[in-house]
């Protein structure tokens, strides 16, 4: 497709609180390395974005609207690679998705939304390989931490034994921050979508929605509050855990299953040991039934910055095999995991995507099965994130 300019990347929805983010980032971090802009309604709230980031007066900014698709046709053909961080993406994604698929242009974003995700899989992925568009959902702390985390177990599982580990349980020891209002909007977007449409519903409880034509053996449901005995402690249902152990099993199948085609992974939030664990684990359970609701943060609102600094996340990954024991592996980051450190992360799974991986296939892809190490090396050197092989 003959391109009318050569921008390398345009961050689609920059005015809103993430897209904010994600401007900010790249301004200081990539502004003057690669040639970018932004795009959406509000040409002026545009600018004053460029202006508060400190941009050059020349960036590009470009008005397009997710329900136009004349001006997402003319977006997409205007760069390389398009970050959206406009949902609930089941709502404003589906047109842009599509013309980045017929384009050719590369897109990256924040979505958590399952079924919607596995519906553009199905609209969408001849139109991808045929293009040359490479489709890649969920680059935020949903679910690149998780998903990477399970890939730099198993590669350590195999240098370790020869040999992926057959079951692996994710275990989120620490989370200080909150849910950007974005996820709290698509969860009761998807919780609406689910009590008006059965087959929706059934789709959320299948953990191999994201794996079409493939399904694994029976998985953990994560749905109720246990003892871990690995821990020594009581850990809770987490509320993303139906995000990420999809793209998990995802990854896995995108390549070509290395963990095995029985492989097994779950997800909990560790709650504390003895008494006092327990009662807090059933607090959790609570707290998570009213997640999306008129108590969440809403689309545009959010942390201060000072809080989003302070912000930090530990998830401790175990895996086992029948013949070699145990491995662990932590995955930490150094920022609230909502914001500060998802609109970080996608801008390097983005950059990474052209300056690393141009030989990464077309389709559509998860952040982890497309570029792998080269990934993980871009968050440790310049996201905050560490990746660490643990003792027992």
């Amino acid at each position: 497709m003959v391109r009318d300019s050569a921008c390398d990347l345009v961050v689609f929805g920059a005015s809103g609180f993430a897209g904010q983010l994600v401007v900010e980032y790249v301004a200081t971090k990539y502004g003057k390395k690669i040639k970018w802009g932004m795009a959406g309604r509000d040409l002026g709230k545009l600018a004053a974005v460029r202006d508060r980031v400190g941009a050059p007066d020349d960036t590009l900014l470009i008005k397009a609207d997710s329900s136009d698709q004349a001006s997402l046709q003319a977006l997409v053909r205007r760069t390389r690679a398009v970050i959206s961080t406009v949902g609930p993406f089941q709502l404003y994604g589906s047109k842009l998705v599509a013309a980045c698929a017929r384009a050719g242009t590369d897109y990256l974003d924040l979505s958590g939304e399952t079924v919607w995700m596995r519906n553009m899989i199905d609209a969408h992925e001849n139109d991808a390989r045929s293009s040359g568009a490479r489709i890649i959902f969920s680059c935020g702390f949903d679910s690149v931490p998780f998903e990477l985390g399970v890939f730099f177990l198993q590669e350590a599982a195999k240098n370790a034994w020869g040999e992926a580990a057959a079951n692996v349980k994710g275990r989120v020891r620490v989370m200080k921050g909150t849910f950007s209002g974005g996820t709290a909007a698509s969860s009761r977007a998807t919780m609406a979508a689910a009590t008006s449409n059965p087959q929706v519903l059934a789709q959320l409880k299948d953990p191999f929605l994201l794996t079409p034509g493939f399904a694994g053996p029976k998985q953990p449901h994560g749905m109720k509050i246990e003892f871990d005995e690995d821990l020594g402690a009581w850990v809770a249902p987490f509320i993303m855990s139906p995000i990420n152990t999809r793209n998990v099993h995802r990854s896995n199948a995108l390549m070509g299953h290395p963990y095995g085609t029985g492989f097994v992974y779950d997800e909990m939030i560790v709650a504390g040991a003895g008494k006092q664990g327990e009662v807090i684990a059933a607090k959790i359970v609570e707290e998570n039934r009213s997640f999306g609701g008129e108590s969440s943060p809403k689309p545009g609102e959010g942390p201060s910055k000072a809080e989003r600094e302070v912000g930090s996340y530990d998830i401790l990954f175990i895996g086992r095999s029948k013949d070699h024991g145990k491995i662990s592996v932590a995955v930490r980051g150094d920022k609230d995991p909502g914001y500060a450190s998802t609109s970080k992360m996608i801008t390097e799974c983005a950059v990474c995507l052209l300056q690393d991986a141009s030989d990464v296939a077309a389709g559509i892809w998860t952040p982890g099965a497309a570029m792998g190490e080269k990934l993980i090396s871009r968050l440790v050197q310049n996201a905050g994130l560490t990746f660490e092989v643990q003792q027992g």
